[in-house]
């Protein structure tokens, strides 16, 4: 991401908090889009997961159609995102979908008009807050193989979406509530 467009996700994330006072959660949308735009990837690439109030879990805050679909254990062994909050760090991973995982949210259709397609590349951030893993944000590109799927993830590209994460660390409390 250019500073510029660093900035204006700053400027945005910004007036998420200030809308957010009054206990109404709004804009998510336009910041996944800035996202998305950023990675060439489609909206619904874009997940955003929170640890809940106990710290024994992962919620999907985006894609929406995941929040209703149960949680991720950060206990759990075959989880990218539970494993970026323990090892509080930053992955990319090109080969996803010969990785062991649970493919069990993948499974679910986002597109009305389309099945859920496997996820073949991924990358993951940890998000933080006040020096706390608070919650991951993961960028993936799915298809029904890799070549479909589109071009490979890339360290630049995993230093940009960690300071996206750095970024959204500021909505954090806003994105548990939403």
């Amino acid at each position: 991401m250019s500073s510029e467009q660093i900035n204006d996700l700053k400027k945005w994330v910004g007036e998420l908090v200030r809308q957010s006072t009054d206990g109404q959660f709004v804009g998510l949308n336009r910041v996944v889009d800035m996202i998305s735009k950023n990675f060439a990837v489609q909206a619904h690439e874009v997940a955003i997961l929170v640890i809940t109030a106990d710290d024994r879990f992962l919620r999907f805050v985006v894609p929406e159609k995941l929040r209703e679909m149960g949680q991720i254990p950060l206990t759990s062994t075959n989880s990218l995102a539970a494993r970026t909050v323990r090892e509080k760090r930053s992955e990319v991973i090109n080969h996803f979908a010969v990785v062991p995982h649970s493919s069990v949210f993948e499974a679910v259709p986002i597109v009305e008009e389309q099945r859920g397609e496997a996820i073949q590349k991924i990358m993951s951030a940890p998000i933080v807050q006040e020096r706390k893993v608070s919650g991951v944000i993961q960028i993936s590109r799915k298809g029904r193989t890799a070549a479909d799927a589109g071009a490979d993830f890339t360290h630049p590209q995993l230093r940009e979406l960690k300071t996206v994460a750095d970024v959204l660390g500021a909505c954090i409390p806003l994105l548990a509530r939403a």
